[in-house]
């Protein structure tokens, strides 16, 4: 085969694979406890950090991972709980409602099932699992040591080794801010710099993004029904409801992480105006990782499989910058 051929096929391969993985869903549970989380590549590795946001740098990545297009459902919780006997306590609205009222912690025991029910090393280390004499899933994590296996002294909370966690300040705020065609930050979650519309009255059908503009809604949007999506492809980073990320208050993930806050943005339906969606909005009130907040949710990141990294590294070297999305 001539070599200008074999580039070819194997573009055409690295496209066929990549476009099929910037949105896949990975399945979860069984029989009647089976979901979906659906997944989207956030590529571009190596961005520039925005030195416009809050904070001051912010969303410079230097590898590729996948970001979950939808926050965390109520139905979610509930067959992982029936599974792994978690014992996540939420509100109620909805299956298809965002979980709120979910602690940082409780967030992470989810999340570190996620990992084990698919044979991955769990994200977050917990001194007592489930069915431990006096567990509970809103207990706090411990720190990562030299002697764990996927230990990475830069990050004390996050195993390396870990398929699936909590967005980190700057890989949730690179998914819902940067626009990768263009290399810029927008202001809004929404690919714009421009204020985006919101509820005007309960059940409003027209909006980009779900806070109250007006009268509002009086609970959260389906996670599906969230308005325009950001430039990636994720929704809902704006409004709905107020995300967790895994990062500290001090930005280290380092000691004491039982009394360290944790950062959450991204604002919620009751939101007055779209001040709390923009980009230079960080809220910390209520930030400790036990706290339970009925207009705060979560949403999954998770690193790619191997097979389409060596793609997308192979497409990167064929194609040039022109294999950027």
């Amino acid at each position: 085969m001539k070599f200008t051929s074999l580039l070819t096929l194997l573009a055409a391969v690295f496209f066929c694979t990549f476009s099929s993985q910037r949105a896949a869903a990975d399945t979860f549970g069984s029989a009647a406890n089976t979901f979906d989380i659906e997944f989207v590549t956030i590529g571009n590795p190596g961005n520039a950090a925005d030195t416009t946001g809050n904070p001051n740098p912010a969303g410079s990545v230097p590898y590729t991972y996948r970001m979950g297009k939808f926050e965390i459902s109520e139905q979610m919780i509930d067959k992982a709980n029936t599974l792994g006997s978690l014992g996540i306590t939420k509100d109620t609205r909805g299956p298809d409602k965002p979980a709120t009222r979910i602690s940082w912690n409780e967030a992470a025991r989810f999340i570190n099932w996620l990992n084990t029910s698919v044979g991955s090393t769990p994200a977050y280390k917990f001194a007592l699992q489930p069915g431990d004499v006096g567990y509970s899933a809103n207990t706090q994590i411990q720190l990562w040591t030299i002697s764990d296996a996927g230990y990475n002294p830069n990050n004390l909370y996050r195993n390396s080794r870990a398929k699936y966690f909590l967005p980190s300040m700057d890989e949730w705020y690179k998914s819902a801010y940067y626009d990768p065609t263009g290399g810029v930050y927008y202001d809004y979650p929404t690919g714009s710099n421009s204020e985006p519309d919101g509820i005007d009255f309960a059940g409003d059908p027209n909006f980009a993004a779900v806070f109250n503009q007006a009268t509002g809604n009086p609970q959260p949007n389906d996670i599906t029904d969230v308005g325009v999506t950001s430039p990636y492809g994720t929704a809902g980073q704006g409004g709905n409801v107020s995300e967790w990320e895994e990062t500290d208050f001090d930005l280290l993930n380092g000691p004491v992480p039982s009394s360290s806050g944790r950062w959450f943005r991204g604002g919620s339906w009751g939101s007055p105006g779209a001040s709390n969606l923009r980009a230079n909005a960080l809220i910390l009130t209520g930030g400790t990782p036990s706290g339970e907040v009925n207009n705060l949710g979560f949403r999954v990141a998770s690193i790619p499989e191997p097979s389409t990294l060596l793609l997308l590294g192979l497409g990167a070297l064929l194609l040039g910058p022109r294999s950027r999305h």
